[in-house]
């Protein structure tokens, strides 16, 4: 493992909870999860992917960045982020010990349903069983909400997910935590070098579905995983309003700026005096000329050097991929 971040993609796998027959299942959030190997040269890529497919959580390890963030402790590379859609309800759990690189949020529930608790991690290959150990006691923790999804990059190629089965002294024991705190393993296809270092865990039944594996964040060699939370995540009002200037009434505002006296207003006045009497007018003129709308959410800002031809060549790798993938595979 490199430096890098973790993002989880909703999709559908063998082991993903699927809607019954004639219900359509509908996801209530939409993630992402994957490892960059380093955020510093995929900001713009990874941008484009949330832009284009409209993620409403993303998580990711080893950044050195952040939404909400944990950055590795006076080490280089390492780290775990989750960046969230401002629109949901969301509070940070508090960290436990520095050596264990988690991060843990709750997302409101709608009404009366139970909030959702989601966490990444990031486990080094050379992290010790004291660490790992200290891992374990968080999980217990965490594990005892009623909606939990775990994301992240833990560095066990040697653990089997379809035989429950390892190879290792510390990888026999991840699978002994996992199974003590009663979490089901849903991703069934390898994300990096044909193993599955990059696994996505739920104690609840009918919580997790559409997982799918795909597609890489810029040169990460890890692939990125796709997944929906199906509960119903409470959404707070945006009560954040900015100037449309789309609806603006220029012709109004230049009418009623032309018409302060400025000469006898500013005469005499020192610099402060003056720069606060023109914002005053300027501000009073804006107030009756601009109006404001609410602020947009994620969705629909896209990025100005995101334009068509881009964002259709971002399709078609993505269809390149996994064309190239399935046949791979045969």
């Amino acid at each position: 493992m490199g430096d890098g971040a973790e993002i989880r993609l909703v999709g559908a796998v063998p082991g993903g909870t699927m809607a019954r027959p004639g219900e359509k299942a509908m996801a209530q959030l939409k993630c992402i999860y994957t490892n960059a190997r380093s955020m510093g040269n995929k900001q713009e890529d990874l941008e484009a992917i949330v832009q284009q497919a409209g993620y409403d959580l993303v998580a990711i390890t080893e950044t050195g960045y952040k939404l909400f963030r944990r950055d590795r402790k006076n080490r280089r590379g390492g780290g775990v982020a989750l960046y969230i859609r401002e629109s949901f309800d969301v509070v940070e759990l508090e960290a436990g010990n520095d050596k264990v690189e988690s991060l843990s949020v709750r997302i409101g529930g709608k009404a009366n349903k139970a909030s959702v608790l989601v966490g990444v991690c990031y486990r080094p290959p050379n992290q010790d069983e004291e660490t790992d150990e200290e891992f374990y006691g968080q999980l217990t923790e965490v594990a005892k909400s009623s909606a939990l999804v775990l994301e992240g990059d833990f560095n066990f190629p040697d653990i089997s997910w379809k035989h429950k089965t390892a190879q290792t002294k510390q990888s026999r024991r991840f699978l002994e935590s996992m199974k003590d705190s009663f979490l089901t393993q849903l991703v069934t296809e390898p994300t990096r070098g044909g193993a599955p270092l990059d696994p996505l865990f739920t104690n609840r039944e009918g919580l997790v579905g559409d997982v799918a594996v795909g597609s890489c964040l810029g040169q990460s060699d890890h692939e990125m995983v796709e997944f929906s939370i199906l509960g119903k995540a409470r959404k707070g009002n945006n009560k954040t309003a900015v100037l449309d200037f789309q609806r603006a009434d220029f012709e109004l505002f230049r009418t009623l700026v032309g018409r302060v006296p400025w000469e006898a207003v500013l005469k005499g006045r020192g610099v402060q005096e003056v720069w606060a009497l023109f914002k005053k007018e300027i501000l009073m003129a804006q107030e009756w000329s601009v109006p404001t709308c609410p602020k947009t959410s994620w969705r629909g800002r896209r990025p100005a050097w995101l334009n068509r031809e881009l964002h259709l060549e971002l399709r078609r790798k993505k269809r390149v991929y996994n064309l190239w993938k399935k046949r791979a595979g045969h």
